[in-house]
């Protein structure tokens, strides 16, 4: 859900920048040899998006859906039903046994900094980019 709400408004914007700027006579801009930093930021920021949702795809695999009962006996070894779950953090607790692996929310969250922190870097990149040249 983060992922939808946050790349496909990005993906729109920057499809509607550049139609805009295509109308205006500027036409597309040329391709880089090397790519700009602005660009580079942006490539980490879809990794870390995407490096994010799988490993909250991951850690939800551990989440009880239709039956409850069955994802302690899946992932603990025993047939009672668990005593606290969420999605975020990611958490299955079973008979007083946290299930989840420790690493699970710790790399979201790191994924999370890294995202936000990339996409962020980027516009101002970008922006500066623009003004300067």
């Amino acid at each position: 859900m983060v992922i939808l709400a946050l790349v496909l408004p990005t993906w729109a914007g920057i499809t509607y920048v550049g139609l805009v700027r295509a109308r205006q006579g500027g036409g597309l801009p040329k391709p880089l040899r090397t790519p700009a930093p602005a660009r580079k930021a942006a490539y980490l920021a879809v990794l870390a998006y995407l490096a994010g949702g799988a490993l909250h795809v991951y850690g939800l695999s551990y989440m009880p859906f239709l039956f409850p009962e069955d994802a302690c006996w899946f992932k603990a070894g025993v047939k009672v039903y668990p005593d606290h779950s969420s999605a975020l953090p990611v958490s299955l607790v079973c008979g007083g046994t946290e299930i989840v692996p420790w690493w699970v929310n710790p790399g979201l969250l790191v994924l999370a900094v890294i995202a936000v922190g990339a996409t962020v870097a980027s516009v101002v990149l970008a922006v500066r980019r623009r003004r300067a040249g």
